[in-house]
């Protein structure tokens, strides 16, 4: 019998690129569909991408989305999800899903958590019930829902923080990675022994939605403090996870310490694995990012400004609600295809937000996810091309430009 050799999860594209960057390109093959690098993955937290269909984020050729593990663990729960199919059926989008573990929504709550070495207790901020989350269940949770790539619980400490509590959270970190691989080596071991059993590689054990493509990364932690950054980069990267992620950063920092820390690791980075920067958005970071060879990024920015009337511009970002727009009769970017560009006026989205319609919510989402998914399409043909280090010079001389 003929064996067939598994698709490795990340593939590095060969590039024109010089030592003048870390930058690279990639495809994340994840079985519902292979992902091009760098990427930015919209933020679906409980399930859908605020005031977004789908089918739009389809038509944006994105391919991947991040949900909440801890909102959709509390509402509406992983015996639902696994009732109605797993989380992909769930929401009704086929391609790729990351999840993150749930651990940075526990931290930040203002509620009472107690962290522990063994995992976190936190009340909920929908009943106050009680709950535990440990590395173990992190996992199993995210298995549940058969996500595509899966997060490992780590401890997040906001910025400043003195040097002890960051070690202390990094080698809390480090011991609850070890837990997550090794549920995770568990979970994945019983799958294929399930479905070998059933004779299908589809098979399901226990009712439970469960995909031999969920792939588990690792955290890095460690705050501002370098030499804490590559002790958990070591730490992390000696276990074996198939990505990395780079967490605890955009967490209060100025931005010359977070740019500082991806420049300390950037060297140092396993070459064959993908690299994510979790919560990580803003066109200056990611550019800065991408130059030290990061690959995934995420966050709620495009859709949460968008709401608000905030639009992102090659140009800079304009404040659409400010009065000066009530009667102008342009579009917020002539260049781009967008629905809101393509049929309305700036006045028209000023006074749908001002009115409170739905369809401003909508309109202000769909510009901006418009505009990253080009956004990261340029950077990838810059970097193909090698021309990313004057790509991102150009970029950044023209986004301060005020709009008019």
């Amino acid at each position: 019998m003929t064996s067939v050799k598994e698709q490795p999860l990340f593939e590095l594209l060969p590039t024109l690129a010089t030592s003048r960057s870390h930058a690279r390109c990639g495809v994340l093959h994840l079985g519902r569909a292979d992902v091009e690098t760098p990427v930015f993955m919209p933020v679906g937290t409980a399930g859908s991408v605020k005031a977004v269909q789908q089918g739009d984020l389809e038509s944006m050729d994105y391919r991947i989305i991040l949900c909440n593990t801890y909102h959709l663990w509390m509402r509406p729960g992983p015996e639902t999800v696994r009732a109605l199919g797993g989380l992909h059926n769930f929401i009704g989008w086929g391609r790729g899903i990351l999840t993150d573990s749930g651990g940075y929504q526990v931290f930040s709550l203002k509620g009472l958590t107690k962290v522990t070495d063994n995992g976190v207790t936190f009340s909920s901020h929908l009943d106050g019930s009680r709950h535990t989350l440990t590395p173990e269940k992190a996992v199993e949770i995210q298995t549940d829902f058969g996500a595509d790539i899966i997060m490992c619980l780590d401890e997040c400490i906001a910025y400043p923080a003195e040097e002890a509590m960051v070690r202390l959270a990094r080698e809390r970190t480090s011991q609850w990675a070890i837990r997550s691989y090794q549920a995770w080596n568990s979970s994945q071991s019983e799958n294929l022994q399930g479905n070998l059993q059933n004779g299908s590689l589809l098979g399901k054990r226990s009712n439970r939605c469960t995909s031999l493509k969920s792939q588990l990364f690792g955290i890095i932690q460690g705050g501002t403090v370098e030499k804490e950054r590559l002790r958990s980069l070591e730490e992390i990267g000696e276990i074996g996870f198939p990505g990395l992620a780079i967490g605890g950063l955009s967490v209060g920092e100025p931005r010359e310490l977070m740019h500082g820390m991806l420049e300390v690791l950037a060297p140092h980075l396993p070459p064959q694995k993908p690299r994510y920067l979790m919560g990580v958005g803003e066109p200056e970071d990611i550019l800065k990012a991408v130059d030290c060879g990061v690959d995934m990024f995420d966050c709620v920015l495009p859709t949460r400004l968008g709401r608000h009337g905030s639009l992102y511009t090659p140009g800079g970002r304009i404040n659409i609600t400010r009065k000066e727009f009530a009667r102008d009769d342009r579009p917020v970017w002539p260049d781009c295809d967008c629905l809101l560009c393509r049929r309305f006026s700036r006045g028209y989205l000023r006074y749908l937000l001002k009115a409170r319609e739905v369809l401003g919510l909508t309109l202000g989402s769909l510009h901006n996810l418009r505009f990253f998914s080009r956004f990261m399409g340029e950077i990838r043909e810059a970097i193909a091309s090698d021309t990313f280090t004057d790509y991102a010079a150009d970029f950044l001389a023209q986004y301060k430009k005020p709009v008019r």
